[in-house]
């Protein structure tokens, strides 16, 4: 009879994402909402693969106790959390889920920018406090997304769909991408490629949709964005520290910037004081894929990339490839 392989789920996420999973696996999953640090490693020692979740780190010290581990899959499309330098040194495959985020991930900027931009969130807040606000035909004005430039940094999988909403909301399209998009992808999307700088200069609307890596940290600080219109709109849902959060709070405070909306923060779930009393930012907590259904899809394509692994095949979003070799 052949030993059933282990899987060590690292946090309660739905388990009906985890159906498939569990018939063909033995499954570790967590009483509590995630494993403590004494709890993970003695668990991890004989496991065969490790369903992570971005929120909690899987470090060198975990992973070398980890004997026979052989893939890890990420529940979430950024896989900062991991050790990958590691993993691949030891062979490990690491895969995220770039399928399932893309479209909730891409509402949320939609969503971001249109709050900001059309002060739905700072007039709610206003219109419900004692102070109440000031009516009137010229008042509580915002900025119309007709007719604005869009310019998006990362034109990936979420970038794409967020180019999709935008274009149907009269928007102009660019971007900057290491690599020009086919032109199959760039067509329907009506997206003009440019240098970083030239998207810096012309976007009145600025969403970062790019990974977090050394080539990206702080990749808008003081330089960039002076090099910006004036009053330009700029969108988070990457991660934090792509953006140099010290200079952002000095760019809104003086009008450089005309305003922000955040779903990632450099230090959370600390965010800067500053952004809190500033009535041109909306703020999330990182809840871009924070629906019930994508928790679901998410669970389903993490288990789909282990089952596969352990099937032979390749047909998996592996972040780390050179494995293969």
């Amino acid at each position: 009879m052949t030993t059933r392989k282990k899987i060590l789920v690292m946090a309660q996420i739905p388990l009906a994402g985890l159906s498939e999973l569990q018939e063909q696996f033995d499954i570790l999953y967590p009483e509590r909402f995630s494993f403590d640090g004494t709890e993970l490693k003695q668990l991890i020692v004989d496991v065969d693969g490790i369903l992570s979740v971005f929120t909690i780190p899987l470090r060198f010290e975990i992973l070398q106790l980890a004997r026979q581990i052989r893939i890890i899959s990420n529940f979430g499309v950024g896989y900062n959390n991991i050790d990958v330098n590691y993993a691949t040194f030891r062979g490990i495959a690491v895969c995220n889920t770039p399928d399932s985020v893309t479209e909730p991930t891409a509402e949320m900027a939609m969503g971001l920018m249109i709050a900001l931009m059309r002060r739905i969130c700072e007039t709610d807040r206003k219109l419900r406090s004692e102070q109440g606000l000031k009516w009137g035909m010229m008042e509580n004005l915002g900025s119309s997304l007709w007719g604005k430039t869009l310019g998006i940094i990362g034109m990936g999988r979420i970038g794409r769909a967020l180019a999709r909403r935008a274009v149907a909301s009269g928007m102009k399209v660019i971007y900057y991408n290491r690599t020009r998009l086919d032109t199959a992808l760039e067509l329907p999307l009506k997206a003009d490629w440019v240098s970083f700088n030239n998207l810096l200069e012309q976007s009145d609307v600025i969403s970062l949709n790019c990974p977090l890596n050394d080539d990206t940290h702080h990749l808008i600080g003081e330089k960039e964005i002076l090099q910006m219109k004036d009053g330009v709109f700029i969108i988070n849902t990457s991660r934090g520290a792509v953006i140099d959060e010290q200079a952002l709070v000095r760019n809104l405070a003086k009008g450089k910037i005309g305003g922000a909306g955040l779903d990632v923060f450099e230090e959370e779930p600390v965010i800067s004081r500053e952004l809190f009393l500033m009535d041109n930012v909306v703020l999330t907590p990182h809840n871009a894929t924070g629906t019930i259904d994508t928790r679901i899809m998410t669970a389903r394509e993490a288990s789909e990339s282990i089952i596969r692994f352990f099937n032979g095949r390749r047909d998996i979003p592996i972040v780390n490839s050179t494995i293969w070799k």
